[in-house]
């Protein structure tokens, strides 16, 4: 059983049954995947194709899975972007090694982030599920900074069963995130 598996039931299932009145721990809300999309405008041309697969090899890095090409699902002539042009590499993880993930990004990867003050509590999409954007990949300690060509963002979307936003934000931060304080000093 993972640390973060372990911190999840025996700690913040007992507190989330207590605030929202669950009367069973399999209504408590769960994390069910994350998925990490990273987008390549540049590469839509087809003619930077080393860029494209140095992403999936950074992304595969950082998640420990095979990162897929994502391919533009339709033609959209003010961006000069073609049907089928390949745009961006993504991963879905689900079990350990999201769990292993989720717990490298909230207690390793967050901190290493210059002048971080918490990620945005209002990132929630009315669902349940979360999106941060990350805009350099090289935080991550798998990433070799002297071999990357160019540094490029990410997008992280933890999607939980979560019916509203508060549950999810409440799951999320028992879970360890750390959400920035609202409350602005005058």
């Amino acid at each position: 059983m993972t640390r973060f598996k372990e911190f999840y039931e025996k700690t913040a299932v007992p507190k989330l049954m207590k605030e929202f009145g669950y009367g069973n721990a399999h209504e408590v809300p769960r994390i069910v995947k994350v998925t990490l999309n990273m987008g390549l405008g540049e590469a839509k041309d087809g003619a930077n194709n080393k860029m494209l697969d140095n992403a999936v090899l950074e992304l595969s890095a950082i998640t420990g899975q095979k990162a897929v090409i994502t391919k533009a699902r339709r033609s959209i002539a003010a961006f000069k972007l073609r049907e089928g042009a390949s745009i961006g590499v993504m991963v879905s993880l689900r079990g350990t090694m999201m769990q292993y993930l989720l717990d490298k990004l909230i207690h390793i990867v967050l901190p290493r982030v210059r002048d971080f003050r918490g990620v945005s509590p209002k990132a929630f999409d009315g669902r349940g599920n979360y999106t941060l954007g990350i805009k350099e990949h090289i935080i991550f300690p798998e990433i070799d900074y002297d071999k990357v060509d160019k540094i490029k963002g990410l997008n992280v979307t933890i999607v939980t069963s979560a019916k509203t936003d508060e549950e999810a934000r409440f799951l999320l931060a028992e879970l360890g995130m750390p959400f920035r304080k609202t409350d602005k000093p005058h």
